[in-house]
């Protein structure tokens, strides 16, 4: 009896890499029930409830992430007391100095444990010096607490960029003296560790989480019904949606693409493209849901973003707190809207050597060249036009950036560049009259199928497609116009709704290719997978088989529009049926909560599918 219940608290207590602490499992919700109780007899009890929260949250830390909990406490140390030492000095030299060791500390950390590889692999293109990965942490635990880890390999820490990235807020918002440091070390530890949001986001900023801490919790009614909503609206987008979509289809084409037809490759990433939203989103929406049970307000981190009409209105409406955090801590010291820096050039810099490398190929780096080197000389000479040059040149530098915090591969690069080109191109394209544009599409359109008639590429296939589909758009807007000024604004939002959906689509292409890969490989890999899909996509279709390929993945095919057709509903009738839920009384409440419950759980597969952003 009694070695069984030591078995028992041992498998609790203990980590276990097969089975981290997951949002979907039933281990969470038992682990939160417990926490719940004893937070109710200590809520307002602030420094009592957050010491609790503080080391509840390491415990959960520990169960996804084992012993690289210790990192967590690092980082927790590191940044309260810069952030003290900060405040504590007047002069801006030390004020500073202080800063530039914190950020080049939390960089390095990060670095070391997500871009090794992708730095040696530098090192071995650019000198030819081939060294091998030693996992330095590895070694320090097996040393100290006789365990067996390899050493000959790291493993990324779960949610290392999040919290990092929110670390780095808080010391550079006390040096902006936007936030007094936060007096003592448990209240901060609690702040930067909250474990809702610990292992993927959102990014709380200081300013809006620390007055939290001294307050009271309060759980009103109304509260209580839509934070319950937020968990099940979750766990509802995770299962039905996220999971559903990748165990049955996308998974299974993404791994071996020229086994499926093009169709099949097509429908896999456009369904991708819901499965990473539903994913990330429903992590969102449960965190949130998880930590107003608790009285805290977590930000929004989602706005329906598939409804964009540009790609620039996409990074308003997705993973919000990382664009806001990229806006407010890169693009603006960058220079913004105002200006290029030293940091613009120095960044441009640094991301066309390593495209460079990475690609090993003269053609991109003539290319490169002669693009900047244009780009600064037109910019030099028109200074009407030297703002808005600037201007992207920072967009595109923030982009890129953002797309090698996602991952330190080439694909990451491409995707984000390839983002980054669509705002950019958005901004010059509203600028011309629409008698250029049908032109400029007219040109690609007919080169595309008359190269393709001599010498068939599939990548130009898909082009000529696209381009060919934007000029019927533009042709049948002219030829209405001929009978009519009025405008119809909304035949207008759904036209660019779509074109903006697909071209983030598209893009996915190369994000998802290297998601889920060993760094080692992660390269080669990828573009190995985007390449085949690109193959089997923009080669011809049979169109006789099509509606057989139909029926054989109507279930997909229904997921997928059920769940674009919810994400495009007005935000005005969203906001109703919340309202309407959290209103309702507690016993309609529960009915709900069981009937929801009970459908979620005919979709769950056998093993829980990790969140997508948990590698990041």
């Amino acid at each position: 009896m009694i070695e069984s219940l030591l078995s028992y608290f041992t498998h609790i207590f203990s980590f276990n890499q097969n089975s981290p602490l997951l949002f979907t499992q039933f281990y969470f919700w038992a682990f939160f029930a417990l926490v719940f109780a004893v937070f109710s007899l200590i809520h307002n009890k602030f420094f009592l409830r957050n010491s609790f929260l503080f080391f509840v949250s390491l415990f959960f830390y520990y169960k996804t992430s084992g012993s690289y909990v210790l990192i967590l406490i690092f980082t927790v140390l590191l940044n309260y007391y810069i952030a003290r030492a900060i405040h504590l000095f007047d002069k801006k030299f030390f004020r500073l100095f202080f800063l530039f060791w914190g950020v080049a500390l939390n960089l390095f950390t990060l670095s070391y444990f997500k871009y090794s590889y992708f730095f040696l692999d530098l090192l071995h293109k650019t000198l030819g010096v081939e060294l091998q990965i030693y996992n330095f942490f590895a070694a320090g635990t097996n040393y100290f607490f006789k365990t067996h880890s390899l050493v000959d390999q790291i493993i990324l820490p779960v949610g290392i960029s999040f919290f990092t990235f929110q670390a780095i807020s808080y010391i550079v918002d006390v040096y902006r003296k936007i936030v007094l440091p936060v007096n003592r070390l448990l209240d901060f530890g609690f702040y930067l560790t909250f474990f809702p949001q610990l292992v993927a986001g959102p990014i709380v900023r200081a300013n809006k989480f620390i007055p939290q801490l001294y307050k009271k919790s309060v759980l009103p009614r109304r509260t209580f019904g839509l934070a319950i909503f937020w968990i099940l609206n979750g766990l509802a987008k995770k299962i039905i949606m996220s999971d559903y979509l990748a165990t049955n289809f996308v998974d299974r084409v993404f791994e071996t693409p020229l086994l499926f037809t093009g169709f099949e490759n097509l429908l896999a990433l456009f369904a991708y493209s819901l499965q990473v939203y539903a994913d990330f989103s429903g992590y969102t929406d449960i965190a949130i849901g998880v930590a107003l049970l608790m009285g805290f307000h977590l930000p929004q981190n989602f706005n329906s973003p598939y409804k964009a009409i540009n790609p620039a209105g996409f990074w308003r409406r997705w993973h919000m707190s990382l664009s806001t955090w990229l806006r407010d801590y890169l693009y603006i010291p960058l220079g913004g809207n105002r200006r290029a820096s030293v940091g613009t050039f120095f960044w441009i810099a640094i991301i066309s050597l390593v495209a460079i490398i990475l690609s090993g190929s003269f053609l991109i780096a003539f290319i490169l060249a002669a693009f900047f080197i244009g780009l600064s000389i037109y910019a030099y000479f028109n200074s009407k036009d030297r703002r808005s040059i600037t201007t992207q040149m920072n967009n595109m530098t923030t982009m890129l950036l953002g797309g090698l915090w996602h991952g330190a591969s080439w694909n990451f690069m491409i995707w984000g560049g390839l983002n980054g080109a669509g705002m950019i191109l958005h901004r010059l394209w509203v600028r011309f009259p629409t008698t250029l544009r049908a032109f400029i599409m007219f040109v690609i359109t007919a080169a595309c199928l008359i190269i393709n008639k001599y010498s068939f590429h599939p990548l130009l296939s898909i082009i000529g497609v696209w381009s060919g589909i934007i000029l019927i758009g533009i042709y049948l807007g002219l030829l209405y116009s001929l009978f009519s000024k009025k405008k119809i604004q909304w035949i207008f939002t759904v036209w660019n709704v779509f074109l903006t959906f697909v071209f983030i689509t598209f893009t996915r292409l190369f994000f998802r290719s290297g998601s889920n890969l060993d760094p080692v490989e992660a390269n080669e890999t990828a573009w190995e997978t985007a390449t085949n899909m690109i193959r089997q996509i923009g080669s011809p279709w049979s169109l006789k088989t099509l509606p057989n390929m139909i029926m054989e993945y109507k279930n997909i095919i229904l997921v997928f529009a059920l769940g674009m057709l919810i994400h495009w509903l007005p935000d005005r009738f969203k906001r109703l049926y919340r309202y309407y839920f959290a209103s309702a009384p507690l016993v309609l409440q529960m009915f709900f909560t069981i009937i929801a419950i009970f459908i979620i759980y005919q979709f769950m597969s056998a093993d829980s599918q990790p969140f997508i952003y948990f590698q990041f």
